[in-house]
């Protein structure tokens, strides 16, 4: 299992973006490629691969200040899903980002998955609200920073 920060524009940013099309776009009849995805290269990819190189999971992290970014695009392969690579993925995700400094987290959570966020710290915050054609809820929580031991 190889956890990593993935480069904007390089192979597994491809990698990334197939997995973002098949799992959070083609379901909603929606196609990844048709969005205008430069700003990505101003934002944080993270990826979860396997022994084999394949892309498990992934996640892209958005800043919105100093010490607060919006976690977006999380997709879990379908046949990996239930596996505990999510998890695996978003706990790595936010060790690395409270290492950096960040203190908040947040993200436009599909309501299907809120349980998910729930069990890794998150709170909803606000009513229910579409995105993309279907239900979604703010979830947010905290960070701690990572413990030093001498």
């Amino acid at each position: 299992m190889r956890f990593t920060e993935i480069q904007y524009g390089s192979p597994e940013y491809r990698m990334e973006c197939e997995l973002r099309h098949a799992v959070l776009r083609v379901p909603l009849g929606m196609n990844l490629y048709d969005e205008d995805l430069s700003a990505e290269s101003h934002q944080r990819h993270f990826g979860l691969f396997l022994t084999d190189e394949t892309l498990a999971a992934c996640a892209i992290a958005a800043t919105f200040s100093s010490d607060e970014m919006k976690i977006r695009q999380m997709a879990v392969r379908p046949d990996f899903q239930g596996l505990g690579y999510g998890r695996m993925l978003m706990t790595m995700l936010q060790d690395r980002l409270a290492e950096s400094g960040i203190r908040r987290l947040s993200c436009h959570a599909r309501t299907h998955v809120a349980g998910f966020y729930e069990s890794l710290g998150f709170q909803k915050s606000g009513d229910e609200f579409t995105e993309v054609g279907i239900p979604h809820v703010k979830m947010e929580r905290f960070l701690e920073r990572a413990k030093e031991y001498r």
